[in-house]
């Protein structure tokens, strides 16, 4: 049996770069809450799988509106870890510490089945953007 989940995530950020800027998940720039909606997303993905109560084949896709956090999870990260973490500028990597925790759960995961990010235009993801909004407005 396929389990079959798809997840939208968004990532916001008010006030981005400046003090007391306010993000959906914590004071944080936009770039590292895009980030922090793959990792939400990839644990919600595994809390649902231990309410499970067989062990399915799963079948996971995750949607993001970000190009940055797509492009990060399907083709940036394996360079860069081939790497040490050092882009090819010969920079460290930024936010390699949420890059690391997505990569580790995103293994986890890839151990059940296969996981996907896909990318969407932000037009298609207003549902998620309206809950990272309403979330950013009880801040």
């Amino acid at each position: 049996m396929v389990y079959i989940m798809e997840i939208y995530t968004d990532g916001g950020c008010r006030g981005n770069g400046q003090p007391g800027a306010i993000g959906a998940a914590a004071a944080a720039f936009k770039k590292e809450m895009e980030l922090t909606a793959i990792i939400l997303a990839l644990q919600r993905a595994l809390e649902k799988v231990d309410e499970l109560d067989t062990n399915p084949y799963l079948n996971v896709k995750i949607y993001s509106d970000s190009r940055y956090a797509i492009n990060c999870m399907t083709n940036w990260i394996y360079k860069w870890v081939k790497n040490g973490w050092i882009t090819a500028a010969g920079n460290e990597v930024a936010n390699r510490d949420l890059l690391q925790e997505a990569s580790d759960l995103d293994d986890r995961l890839a151990e059940l089945g296969d996981v996907e990010y896909i990318w969407i235009p932000r037009e298609n993801n207003q549902y998620a953007d309206r809950l990272c909004t309403e979330d950013m407005d009880e801040q």
